[in-house]
Protein backbone atom coordinates (compact mmCIF):
# COMPACT_ATOMS: atom_id res chain seq x y z
CA UNK A 1 0.00 0.00 0.00
CA UNK A 2 1.41 3.39 -1.01
CA UNK A 3 2.30 5.91 1.71
CA UNK A 4 -0.12 8.46 0.24
CA UNK A 5 -2.98 5.95 0.42
CA UNK A 6 -2.13 5.08 4.03
CA UNK A 7 -2.23 8.71 5.16
CA UNK A 8 -5.52 9.34 3.36
CA UNK A 9 -6.99 6.30 5.12
CA UNK A 10 -5.63 7.53 8.46
CA UNK A 11 -7.36 10.88 7.98
CA UNK A 12 -10.60 9.12 6.99
CA UNK A 13 -10.41 7.01 10.15
CA UNK A 14 -9.55 10.07 12.27
CA UNK A 15 -12.54 12.01 10.93
CA UNK A 16 -14.86 9.08 11.58
CA UNK A 17 -13.53 8.62 15.11
CA UNK A 18 -13.87 12.38 15.81
CA UNK A 19 -17.55 12.34 14.80
CA UNK A 20 -18.26 9.16 16.75
CA UNK A 21 -16.40 10.28 19.90
CA UNK A 22 -18.44 13.50 20.07
CA UNK A 23 -21.70 11.61 19.78
CA UNK A 24 -20.63 8.98 22.33
CA UNK A 25 -18.93 11.55 24.61
CA UNK A 26 -15.68 9.58 24.67
CA UNK A 27 -12.34 11.47 24.89
CA UNK A 28 -11.03 11.79 21.35
CA UNK A 29 -7.48 10.65 22.12
CA UNK A 30 -8.71 7.53 23.92
CA UNK A 31 -11.03 6.69 21.03
CA UNK A 32 -8.15 7.07 18.56
CA UNK A 33 -5.88 4.72 20.51
CA UNK A 34 -8.66 2.14 20.89
CA UNK A 35 -9.39 2.35 17.15
CA UNK A 36 -5.70 1.96 16.36
CA UNK A 37 -5.51 -1.13 18.59
CA UNK A 38 -8.49 -2.66 16.81
CA UNK A 39 -7.12 -1.91 13.33
CA UNK A 40 -3.71 -3.24 14.32
CA UNK A 41 -5.19 -6.49 15.70
CA UNK A 42 -7.23 -6.97 12.50
CA UNK A 43 -4.16 -6.11 10.38
CA UNK A 44 -6.25 -4.06 7.93
CA UNK A 45 -3.59 -1.49 7.07
CA UNK A 46 0.17 -1.17 7.02
CA UNK A 47 0.84 2.07 8.86
CA UNK A 48 4.16 3.95 9.00
CA UNK A 49 6.39 3.03 11.93
CA UNK A 50 6.38 5.69 14.65
CA UNK A 51 10.12 6.31 14.86
CA UNK A 52 11.97 8.87 16.97
CA UNK A 53 12.93 10.76 13.81
CA UNK A 54 9.29 10.90 12.63
CA UNK A 55 7.94 12.05 15.99
CA UNK A 56 10.67 14.64 16.56
CA UNK A 57 10.73 15.96 12.99
CA UNK A 58 6.99 16.11 12.27
CA UNK A 59 4.70 15.66 15.25
CA UNK A 60 6.31 16.90 18.44
CA UNK A 61 7.40 20.46 17.44
CA UNK A 62 3.99 21.31 15.99
CA UNK A 63 2.03 19.96 18.94
CA UNK A 64 4.29 21.54 21.54
CA UNK A 65 4.26 24.90 19.76
CA UNK A 66 0.47 24.94 19.46
CA UNK A 67 0.03 24.21 23.17
CA UNK A 68 2.66 26.78 24.21
CA UNK A 69 1.25 29.39 21.79
CA UNK A 70 -2.08 29.36 23.64
CA UNK A 71 -0.54 29.28 27.12
CA UNK A 72 -0.91 32.70 28.73
CA UNK A 73 2.43 33.81 30.17
CA UNK A 74 0.87 35.68 33.10
CA UNK A 75 -1.08 32.59 34.14
CA UNK A 76 2.01 30.40 33.61
CA UNK A 77 4.10 32.74 35.77
CA UNK A 78 1.53 32.69 38.57
CA UNK A 79 1.75 28.89 38.66
CA UNK A 80 5.52 28.78 38.14
CA UNK A 81 6.32 27.27 41.55
CA UNK A 82 4.03 24.19 41.29
CA UNK A 83 4.84 23.77 37.58
CA UNK A 84 8.61 23.77 38.11
CA UNK A 85 8.28 21.63 41.25
CA UNK A 86 6.40 18.94 39.33
CA UNK A 87 8.45 19.19 36.15
CA UNK A 88 12.01 19.19 37.54
CA UNK A 89 12.51 17.76 41.05
CA UNK A 90 9.20 15.92 40.70
CA UNK A 91 10.41 14.09 37.60
CA UNK A 92 13.72 13.19 39.26
CA UNK A 93 11.90 11.74 42.27
CA UNK A 94 9.42 9.88 40.04
CA UNK A 95 12.27 8.26 38.08
CA UNK A 96 13.99 7.11 41.27
CA UNK A 97 10.74 5.77 42.78
CA UNK A 98 9.83 3.80 39.66
CA UNK A 99 13.29 2.19 39.65
CA UNK A 100 13.11 1.41 43.39
CA UNK A 101 9.62 -0.11 43.15
CA UNK A 102 9.95 -1.95 39.84
CA UNK A 103 13.42 -3.52 40.16
CA UNK A 104 12.70 -5.71 43.23
CA UNK A 105 9.30 -6.64 41.77
CA UNK A 106 10.87 -7.89 38.53
CA UNK A 107 13.72 -9.61 40.35
CA UNK A 108 11.57 -11.15 43.08
CA UNK A 109 9.21 -12.80 40.58
CA UNK A 110 12.11 -13.62 38.21
CA UNK A 111 10.32 -11.93 35.31
CA UNK A 112 13.55 -10.81 33.60
CA UNK A 113 16.97 -12.11 34.63
CA UNK A 114 19.61 -9.44 35.21
CA UNK A 115 17.17 -6.49 35.32
CA UNK A 116 19.05 -4.29 37.80
CA UNK A 117 18.22 -0.84 39.14
CA UNK A 118 20.25 0.86 36.36
CA UNK A 119 17.79 -0.47 33.78
CA UNK A 120 14.96 0.49 36.11
CA UNK A 121 16.28 4.06 35.95
CA UNK A 122 16.20 3.99 32.14
CA UNK A 123 12.60 2.76 32.18
CA UNK A 124 11.68 5.30 34.87
CA UNK A 125 13.17 8.14 32.80
CA UNK A 126 11.40 7.27 29.56
CA UNK A 127 8.05 6.65 31.24
CA UNK A 128 8.28 9.86 33.32
CA UNK A 129 7.25 12.05 30.39
CA UNK A 130 3.62 13.02 30.99
CA UNK A 131 2.64 13.49 27.38
CA UNK A 132 1.41 17.05 26.67
CA UNK A 133 -0.29 15.79 23.50
CA UNK A 134 -2.63 13.56 25.48
CA UNK A 135 -3.13 15.84 28.49
CA UNK A 136 -3.85 19.05 26.58
CA UNK A 137 -6.32 17.39 24.21
CA UNK A 138 -8.12 15.61 27.03
CA UNK A 139 -8.50 18.64 29.30
CA UNK A 140 -9.72 20.84 26.46
CA UNK A 141 -12.41 18.32 25.60
CA UNK A 142 -13.52 17.89 29.22
CA UNK A 143 -13.66 21.61 30.01
CA UNK A 144 -11.61 21.64 33.21
CA UNK A 145 -11.27 25.00 35.03
CA UNK A 146 -8.98 27.32 33.11
CA UNK A 147 -6.39 27.74 35.86
CA UNK A 148 -6.22 23.99 36.41
CA UNK A 149 -5.77 23.62 32.66
CA UNK A 150 -2.87 26.12 32.72
CA UNK A 151 -1.23 24.18 35.55
CA UNK A 152 -1.60 20.88 33.69
CA UNK A 153 -0.42 22.27 30.35
CA UNK A 154 2.54 24.11 31.83
CA UNK A 155 3.67 21.11 33.88
CA UNK A 156 3.28 18.76 30.92
CA UNK A 157 5.25 20.98 28.55
CA UNK A 158 8.19 21.43 30.94
CA UNK A 159 7.96 17.85 32.18
CA UNK A 160 8.35 16.59 28.64
CA UNK A 161 11.61 18.44 28.09
CA UNK A 162 12.96 17.44 31.51
CA UNK A 163 12.17 13.75 30.99
CA UNK A 164 13.80 13.64 27.54
CA UNK A 165 17.00 15.20 28.89
CA UNK A 166 17.07 12.91 31.94
CA UNK A 167 16.47 9.86 29.72
CA UNK A 168 19.62 10.72 27.77
CA UNK A 169 21.58 11.13 31.00
CA UNK A 170 20.24 7.85 32.46
CA UNK A 171 21.13 6.06 29.24
CA UNK A 172 24.66 7.47 29.29
CA UNK A 173 25.08 6.42 32.93
CA UNK A 174 23.75 2.90 32.31
CA UNK A 175 25.96 2.28 29.25
CA UNK A 176 29.06 3.04 31.31
CA UNK A 177 29.95 6.65 30.50
CA UNK A 178 31.96 8.01 33.42
CA UNK A 179 29.82 10.87 34.75
CA UNK A 180 29.71 12.20 38.29
CA UNK A 181 26.65 13.69 39.92
CA UNK A 182 28.02 17.16 39.23
CA UNK A 183 28.53 16.29 35.55
CA UNK A 184 24.97 15.03 35.25
CA UNK A 185 23.59 18.18 36.87
CA UNK A 186 25.71 20.41 34.61
CA UNK A 187 24.60 18.55 31.47
CA UNK A 188 20.99 18.94 32.52
CA UNK A 189 21.27 22.67 33.26
CA UNK A 190 23.11 23.35 29.99
CA UNK A 191 20.67 21.34 27.87
CA UNK A 192 17.56 22.95 29.35
CA UNK A 193 18.96 26.48 29.76
CA UNK A 194 20.56 26.65 26.32
CA UNK A 195 17.44 25.15 24.75
CA UNK A 196 15.30 27.87 26.33
CA UNK A 197 17.77 30.52 25.11
CA UNK A 198 17.66 29.19 21.54
CA UNK A 199 13.85 29.21 21.59
CA UNK A 200 13.68 32.75 22.96
CA UNK A 201 16.14 34.08 20.39
CA UNK A 202 14.26 32.52 17.47
CA UNK A 203 10.87 33.46 18.90
CA UNK A 204 11.95 37.07 19.43
CA UNK A 205 13.45 37.28 15.93
CA UNK A 206 10.21 35.99 14.41
CA UNK A 207 8.19 38.45 16.53
CA UNK A 208 10.28 41.39 15.34
CA UNK A 209 9.82 40.39 11.69
CA UNK A 210 6.05 40.05 12.22
CA UNK A 211 5.87 43.62 13.51
CA UNK A 212 7.15 44.78 10.12
CA UNK A 213 4.86 42.76 7.84
CA UNK A 214 1.11 42.50 7.52
CA UNK A 215 0.43 39.36 5.51
CA UNK A 216 -1.39 36.42 7.16
CA UNK A 217 0.27 33.81 4.93
CA UNK A 218 3.74 35.14 5.65
CA UNK A 219 3.08 35.35 9.38
CA UNK A 220 1.68 31.80 9.48
CA UNK A 221 4.87 30.69 7.74
CA UNK A 222 6.96 32.57 10.27
CA UNK A 223 5.25 30.81 13.19
CA UNK A 224 5.97 27.50 11.45
CA UNK A 225 9.62 28.51 11.19
CA UNK A 226 9.62 29.37 14.89
CA UNK A 227 8.07 26.00 15.83
CA UNK A 228 10.23 23.69 13.76
CA UNK A 229 13.29 25.93 13.42
CA UNK A 230 13.76 26.32 17.17
CA UNK A 231 13.50 22.55 17.65
CA UNK A 232 15.99 21.75 14.88
CA UNK A 233 18.44 24.46 15.92
CA UNK A 234 18.49 23.33 19.56
CA UNK A 235 18.84 19.64 18.67
CA UNK A 236 21.66 20.47 16.26
CA UNK A 237 23.72 21.84 19.14
CA UNK A 238 22.63 18.94 21.42
CA UNK A 239 20.37 21.12 23.54
CA UNK A 240 16.74 20.46 24.46
CA UNK A 241 14.62 20.94 21.34
CA UNK A 242 11.46 20.47 23.37
CA UNK A 243 12.25 23.36 25.72
CA UNK A 244 13.31 25.51 22.74
CA UNK A 245 9.98 24.97 21.00
CA UNK A 246 8.01 25.69 24.19
CA UNK A 247 9.94 28.95 24.71
CA UNK A 248 9.42 30.00 21.08
CA UNK A 249 5.71 29.14 21.25
CA UNK A 250 5.12 31.18 24.41
CA UNK A 251 6.96 34.18 22.94
CA UNK A 252 4.98 34.04 19.69
CA UNK A 253 1.67 33.59 21.48
CA UNK A 254 2.19 36.22 24.18
CA UNK A 255 4.36 38.80 22.41
CA UNK A 256 4.20 38.41 18.63
CA UNK A 257 0.45 37.77 18.54
CA UNK A 258 -0.39 40.86 20.61
CA UNK A 259 2.16 43.30 19.19
CA UNK A 260 2.88 42.11 15.69
CA UNK A 261 -0.41 40.74 14.32
CA UNK A 262 -3.61 42.42 13.23
CA UNK A 263 -6.87 40.90 14.50
CA UNK A 264 -7.55 39.17 11.16
CA UNK A 265 -4.03 37.73 11.10
CA UNK A 266 -4.40 36.39 14.64
CA UNK A 267 -7.59 34.61 13.61
CA UNK A 268 -5.85 33.08 10.58
CA UNK A 269 -2.81 31.98 12.61
CA UNK A 270 -4.92 30.44 15.38
CA UNK A 271 -7.12 28.62 12.85
CA UNK A 272 -4.02 27.20 11.13
CA UNK A 273 -2.47 25.92 14.36
CA UNK A 274 -5.78 24.59 15.65
CA UNK A 275 -6.19 22.50 12.51
CA UNK A 276 -2.54 21.39 12.47
CA UNK A 277 -2.78 20.26 16.12
CA UNK A 278 -5.96 18.31 15.31
CA UNK A 279 -4.31 16.63 12.32
CA UNK A 280 -1.08 15.76 14.14
CA UNK A 281 -2.98 14.57 17.23
CA UNK A 282 -5.14 12.32 15.10
CA UNK A 283 -2.27 10.67 13.27
CA UNK A 284 0.05 10.22 16.25
CA UNK A 285 -2.57 8.55 18.46
CA UNK A 286 -3.72 6.27 15.67
CA UNK A 287 -0.11 5.27 15.06
CA UNK A 288 0.32 4.54 18.79
CA UNK A 289 -2.59 2.10 18.65
CA UNK A 290 -1.49 0.56 15.35
CA UNK A 291 2.05 0.03 16.60
CA UNK A 292 1.19 -1.95 19.73
CA UNK A 293 1.54 -5.74 19.44
CA UNK A 294 -1.09 -7.52 21.49
CA UNK A 295 0.22 -11.05 20.86
CA UNK A 296 3.88 -10.49 19.98
CA UNK A 297 6.30 -12.06 17.48
CA UNK A 298 8.78 -14.93 17.79
CA UNK A 299 12.20 -13.62 18.81
CA UNK A 300 10.87 -10.11 19.32
CA UNK A 301 8.48 -8.44 21.72
CA UNK A 302 6.42 -10.95 23.75
CA UNK A 303 3.30 -8.86 23.22
CA UNK A 304 1.09 -7.18 25.77
CA UNK A 305 -1.20 -10.09 26.60
CA UNK A 306 1.58 -12.53 27.44
CA UNK A 307 3.53 -9.91 29.42
CA UNK A 308 0.59 -8.79 31.54
CA UNK A 309 2.34 -9.32 34.89
CA UNK A 310 5.40 -7.05 34.35
CA UNK A 311 3.13 -4.50 32.64
CA UNK A 312 0.80 -4.48 35.64
CA UNK A 313 3.74 -4.13 38.03
CA UNK A 314 5.18 -1.26 35.98
CA UNK A 315 1.77 0.46 35.84
CA UNK A 316 1.39 0.26 39.64
CA UNK A 317 4.94 1.58 40.16
CA UNK A 318 4.37 4.51 37.78
CA UNK A 319 0.99 5.37 39.33
CA UNK A 320 2.34 5.22 42.89
CA UNK A 321 5.36 7.37 41.96
CA UNK A 322 3.12 9.98 40.33
CA UNK A 323 0.80 10.00 43.34
CA UNK A 324 3.72 10.43 45.74
CA UNK A 325 5.23 13.31 43.73
CA UNK A 326 1.94 15.22 43.37
CA UNK A 327 1.16 14.63 47.05
CA UNK A 328 4.58 15.92 48.04
CA UNK A 329 4.24 19.05 45.92
CA UNK A 330 0.73 19.63 47.29
CA UNK A 331 1.99 19.35 50.88
CA UNK A 332 4.97 21.60 50.14
CA UNK A 333 2.78 24.30 48.61
CA UNK A 334 0.42 24.14 51.58
CA UNK A 335 3.33 24.51 53.99
CA UNK A 336 4.61 27.50 52.00
CA UNK A 337 1.13 29.07 52.19
CA UNK A 338 0.70 28.82 48.41
CA UNK A 339 -1.85 26.00 48.37
CA UNK A 340 -3.75 24.52 45.47
CA UNK A 341 -7.17 22.90 46.00
CA UNK A 342 -7.03 19.24 47.04
CA UNK A 343 -9.31 18.34 44.13
CA UNK A 344 -6.73 19.79 41.72
CA UNK A 345 -4.02 17.61 43.26
CA UNK A 346 -6.18 14.53 42.71
CA UNK A 347 -6.68 15.45 39.04
CA UNK A 348 -2.97 16.19 38.58
CA UNK A 349 -2.07 12.79 40.01
CA UNK A 350 -4.60 10.87 37.96
CA UNK A 351 -4.09 13.01 34.85
CA UNK A 352 -0.41 12.17 34.33
CA UNK A 353 -1.08 10.42 31.03
CA UNK A 354 1.69 8.90 28.94
CA UNK A 355 1.82 8.77 25.16
CA UNK A 356 3.95 8.71 22.05
CA UNK A 357 7.04 10.28 23.60
CA UNK A 358 7.57 7.41 26.05
CA UNK A 359 6.99 4.84 23.32
CA UNK A 360 9.41 6.47 20.92
CA UNK A 361 12.10 6.86 23.59
CA UNK A 362 11.78 3.13 24.28
CA UNK A 363 12.05 2.31 20.58
CA UNK A 364 15.14 4.53 20.31
CA UNK A 365 17.12 2.13 22.52
CA UNK A 366 19.90 0.47 20.54
CA UNK A 367 19.16 -3.12 19.36
CA UNK A 368 22.08 -4.30 21.52
CA UNK A 369 20.83 -2.55 24.67
CA UNK A 370 20.18 -5.15 27.41
CA UNK A 371 16.50 -5.88 28.17
CA UNK A 372 15.41 -3.71 25.24
CA UNK A 373 12.37 -5.86 24.30
CA UNK A 374 11.32 -6.15 27.95
CA UNK A 375 11.46 -2.38 28.42
CA UNK A 376 9.59 -1.73 25.16
CA UNK A 377 6.84 -4.16 26.14
CA UNK A 378 6.39 -2.59 29.59
CA UNK A 379 6.40 0.91 28.08
CA UNK A 380 3.76 0.13 25.47
CA UNK A 381 1.63 -1.65 28.06
CA UNK A 382 1.79 1.18 30.60
CA UNK A 383 1.00 3.79 27.93
CA UNK A 384 -2.06 1.87 26.76
CA UNK A 385 -3.29 1.17 30.31
CA UNK A 386 -2.88 4.79 31.42
CA UNK A 387 -4.56 6.18 28.31
CA UNK A 388 -7.51 3.80 28.49
CA UNK A 389 -8.03 3.62 32.27
CA UNK A 390 -7.19 7.19 33.25
CA UNK A 391 -8.50 8.70 30.03
CA UNK A 392 -11.88 6.98 30.29
CA UNK A 393 -12.29 7.80 33.99
CA UNK A 394 -11.18 11.43 33.83
CA UNK A 395 -14.64 12.81 33.02
CA UNK A 396 -16.36 10.93 35.88
CA UNK A 397 -13.55 12.03 38.20
CA UNK A 398 -13.98 15.70 37.29
CA UNK A 399 -17.72 15.39 37.82
CA UNK A 400 -17.22 13.60 41.13
CA UNK A 401 -14.88 16.34 42.34
CA UNK A 402 -17.24 19.06 41.15
CA UNK A 403 -14.75 20.46 38.64
CA UNK A 404 -16.93 19.96 35.57
CA UNK A 405 -20.37 20.45 37.09
CA UNK A 406 -20.39 24.17 36.29
CA UNK A 407 -18.77 23.88 32.88
CA UNK A 408 -21.93 24.93 31.01
CA UNK A 409 -22.42 27.96 33.25
CA UNK A 410 -18.76 28.96 32.88
CA UNK A 411 -18.95 28.58 29.10
CA UNK A 412 -22.08 30.74 28.99
CA UNK A 413 -20.34 33.33 31.17
CA UNK A 414 -17.26 33.44 28.93
CA UNK A 415 -19.44 33.73 25.83
CA UNK A 416 -21.37 36.64 27.35
CA UNK A 417 -18.14 38.33 28.40
CA UNK A 418 -16.76 37.83 24.89
CA UNK A 419 -19.90 39.38 23.34
CA UNK A 420 -19.57 42.30 25.75
CA UNK A 421 -15.97 42.87 24.77
CA UNK A 422 -16.49 42.73 21.00
CA UNK A 423 -19.57 44.99 21.24
CA UNK A 424 -17.50 47.57 23.13
CA UNK A 425 -14.77 47.35 20.50
CA UNK A 426 -17.31 47.79 17.71
CA UNK A 427 -18.80 50.87 19.40
CA UNK A 428 -15.33 52.37 19.76
CA UNK A 429 -14.75 51.77 16.05
CA UNK A 430 -18.08 53.42 15.24
CA UNK A 431 -16.95 56.48 17.17
CA UNK A 432 -13.77 56.56 15.12
CA UNK A 433 -15.84 56.31 11.92
CA UNK A 434 -17.92 59.29 13.09
CA UNK A 435 -14.78 61.37 13.51
CA UNK A 436 -13.54 60.61 9.98
CA UNK A 437 -17.03 61.55 8.56
CA UNK A 438 -16.72 59.18 5.63
CA UNK A 439 -19.85 57.19 6.51
CA UNK A 440 -23.46 58.37 6.44
CA UNK A 441 -24.52 59.37 10.01
CA UNK A 442 -27.86 57.57 9.62
CA UNK A 443 -26.02 54.31 8.91
CA UNK A 444 -23.81 54.85 11.94
CA UNK A 445 -26.83 55.63 14.15
CA UNK A 446 -28.53 52.37 13.13
CA UNK A 447 -25.36 50.36 13.73
CA UNK A 448 -24.79 52.05 17.09
CA UNK A 449 -28.31 51.19 18.23
CA UNK A 450 -27.78 47.56 17.15
CA UNK A 451 -24.50 47.21 19.07
CA UNK A 452 -25.87 49.00 22.13
CA UNK A 453 -28.65 46.42 22.18
CA UNK A 454 -26.08 43.61 21.98
CA UNK A 455 -24.08 45.24 24.75
CA UNK A 456 -27.07 45.47 27.06
CA UNK A 457 -28.09 41.85 26.32
CA UNK A 458 -24.59 40.62 27.24
CA UNK A 459 -24.62 42.67 30.46
CA UNK A 460 -28.02 41.23 31.38
CA UNK A 461 -26.80 37.67 30.78
CA UNK A 462 -23.73 38.29 32.98
CA UNK A 463 -25.89 39.72 35.76
CA UNK A 464 -28.15 36.66 35.67
CA UNK A 465 -25.20 34.28 35.75
CA UNK A 466 -23.72 36.18 38.70
CA UNK A 467 -26.99 35.69 40.58
CA UNK A 468 -27.24 31.99 39.73
CA UNK A 469 -23.57 31.09 40.24
CA UNK A 470 -21.88 33.03 43.00
CA UNK A 471 -18.44 31.61 42.25
CA UNK A 472 -18.42 33.43 38.89
CA UNK A 473 -19.06 36.77 40.61
CA UNK A 474 -16.40 35.96 43.22
CA UNK A 475 -13.80 35.16 40.57
CA UNK A 476 -14.52 38.36 38.65
CA UNK A 477 -14.30 40.41 41.83
CA UNK A 478 -10.93 38.86 42.71
CA UNK A 479 -9.56 39.38 39.19
CA UNK A 480 -10.58 43.03 39.27
CA UNK A 481 -8.92 43.48 42.66
CA UNK A 482 -5.75 41.82 41.37
CA UNK A 483 -5.63 44.24 38.44
CA UNK A 484 -5.93 47.14 40.87
CA UNK A 485 -3.10 45.73 42.99
CA UNK A 486 -0.86 45.53 39.93
CA UNK A 487 -1.72 49.19 39.22
CA UNK A 488 -0.83 50.10 42.82
CA UNK A 489 2.48 48.30 42.51
CA UNK A 490 3.36 50.01 39.22
CA UNK A 491 2.54 53.43 40.66
CA UNK A 492 4.60 52.76 43.79
CA UNK A 493 7.64 51.67 41.78
CA UNK A 494 7.32 54.75 39.58
CA UNK A 495 7.06 56.98 42.68
CA UNK A 496 10.24 55.44 44.11
CA UNK A 497 12.04 55.86 40.77
CA UNK A 498 11.13 59.56 40.73
CA UNK A 499 12.27 60.03 44.34
CA UNK A 500 8.80 60.74 45.73
CA UNK A 501 9.07 58.01 48.40
CA UNK A 502 12.07 56.60 50.26
CA UNK A 503 13.32 53.04 49.95
CA UNK A 504 12.03 52.09 53.40
CA UNK A 505 8.55 53.34 52.56
CA UNK A 506 8.64 51.59 49.20
CA UNK A 507 9.64 48.26 50.77
CA UNK A 508 6.97 48.57 53.47
CA UNK A 509 4.20 49.35 50.99
CA UNK A 510 5.38 46.67 48.55
CA UNK A 511 5.25 44.09 51.35
CA UNK A 512 1.68 45.15 52.09
CA UNK A 513 0.68 44.85 48.41
CA UNK A 514 2.37 41.44 48.11
CA UNK A 515 0.55 40.21 51.24
CA UNK A 516 -2.79 41.32 49.82
CA UNK A 517 -1.89 39.69 46.49
CA UNK A 518 -1.13 36.38 48.23
CA UNK A 519 -4.46 36.40 50.05
CA UNK A 520 -6.19 37.20 46.78
CA UNK A 521 -4.50 34.33 44.93
CA UNK A 522 -5.53 31.91 47.66
CA UNK A 523 -9.09 33.18 47.42
CA UNK A 524 -9.22 32.77 43.64
CA UNK A 525 -7.76 29.27 43.69
CA UNK A 526 -10.17 28.30 46.43
CA UNK A 527 -13.09 29.67 44.40
CA UNK A 528 -12.07 27.74 41.28
CA UNK A 529 -11.29 24.62 43.25
CA UNK A 530 -14.81 24.55 44.69
CA UNK A 531 -16.67 25.85 41.68
CA UNK A 532 -18.85 22.78 41.53
CA UNK A 533 -20.07 23.09 45.10
CA UNK A 534 -23.73 23.81 45.62
CA UNK A 535 -24.71 27.45 45.96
Amino acid sequence: MHVETVFILLFVVASTVAIASRKLRVPYTVALVATGLLLGALDVMEAPFLTKELLFAVFLPGLLFEAAYHLEFDEFKRHLVPIVSLAVPGVVVAIALVALLLTPFVGGLELEAGFTWEYGLVFGALIAATDPIAVVALFKSLGAPKRLGVLVEGESLLNDGTAVVLFGLALAFTTGEAMSGGDLLWEFVVSVGAGAAVGMVIGMAVAEVMKRVDDPMVEITLTTVAAYGSFVAAEHFHFSGVIATVAAGMLCGNYAATRGMTPSTRIAVEAFWEYLAFALNSIVFLLIGLQVELVGTPGGSPGLLRAWLPILGAYVAVTLARTFVVGGVYAGLAAARRPIPASWAVVLGWGGLRGGISMVLALSLAPTFPHRNFIITMTFGVVILVLLIHGMTMAPLLNRLGLAARHEARESFEQARGRLQVARRALAELQSMRETRFTDPDVLDALEAEYEERLEAARGQIRNLHLEHRELRLEEDIRARRRLLFAEKDELLEAYRRGLVSQDVEEHLLADIDARMTRLEEGLEGAEGSEGDPD
